[in-house]
């Protein structure tokens, strides 16, 4: 059996109870595309194999991988290879759009969710165990301290479930953080008005930068000042005290008032 290696963010689930939990969540049917991220050992994927017939999976550890490609056979279709090179547009190809599952590495879990948040178009739902932390950063309310960008980038684009916590016993070896489950729905429309992409994230990215800063200091440059009067936003508050839609509002002033410049 393959030690867990610390350069993967390796900590493999076990525990049955947590792992049944985890399929009654996800409540996988015949006939639909799973994705499952870094099956590890195969706890998981032996359970979902058994609910849908086959499935496909990433797994960046090539030792694994073979070893996953020989116990499962024709029912797995596996890349060994980093997820963040995948393209889950490819993956779904002309079939329904995929289920996408995973007991994610801590040390990738922000970049994963914004690879796959470029590629919602491709994919029905996420349901992943992600540190606490991390979360409680997804579902955090403005006012939080751990609001933040992460919170906000979300926040047009999917509808978000904490399901259940895990505890470290459930993994081998034990994390030194607390884990929770969790679902994520791409939604069929934005949540809000963002105008364009790029403005958005350049807008929400340089008000979380420096987020001890207010908004008047930490958009300099990228922001009119008179737009804040303008849209009855505090240019004296600090960024985590707007709602996501207030971004959406200064992204749109952005796009019209100023044009991008490099960070």
């Amino acid at each position: 059996m393959n030690r867990a290696r610390k350069r993967f963010g390796q900590h493999f689930l076990h525990d049955l109870q947590v792992i049944t939990r985890i399929v009654a969540a996800i409540d996988p049917r015949p006939g639909e595309h799973l994705v499952e991220i870094g099956p590890g050992r195969g706890a998981l994927t032996a359970h979902l194999v058994e609910r849908v017939g086959k499935l496909d999976a990433v797994e960046i550890d090539r030792d694994l991988a073979r070893e996953l490609a020989a116990r499962f056979g024709d029912a797995l279709t596996i890349e060994a290879r980093d997820v963040l090179d995948v393209d889950f547009a490819r993956l779904q190809g002309g079939g329904p759009r995929l289920r996408v599952v995973g007991n994610l590495p801590y040390n990738i879990s922000t970049p994963l969710l914004f690879h796959l948040l470029g590629q919602r178009a491709a994919i029905a739902d996420m349901h992943f165990m992600l540190q606490k932390e991390v979360v409680d950063r997804m579902v955090a309310p403005p006012g939080s301290k751990v609001y933040g960008r992460l919170t906000v980038m979300l926040a047009p684009w999917v509808r978000i479930e904490r399901l259940f916590m895990v505890g470290p016993g459930a993994f081998s070896p034990r994390p030194k953080v607390a884990s929770a489950f969790v679902r994520l729905v791409p939604l069929e429309h934005a949540a809000f008005d963002i105008g364009s992409a790029p403005h958005f994230e350049r807008v929400v990215r340089a008000a979380f930068s420096q987020r001890r800063k207010t908004l008047r200091n930490s958009l300099r440059g990228v922001l009119d000042p008179a737009i804040f009067e303008r849209l009855g936003i505090d240019a004296g508050d600090r960024p985590e005290q707007l709602a996501p839609a207030q971004f959406g509002e200064l992204a749109r002033a952005c796009r019209v008032d100023s044009p991008p410049t490099p960070l």
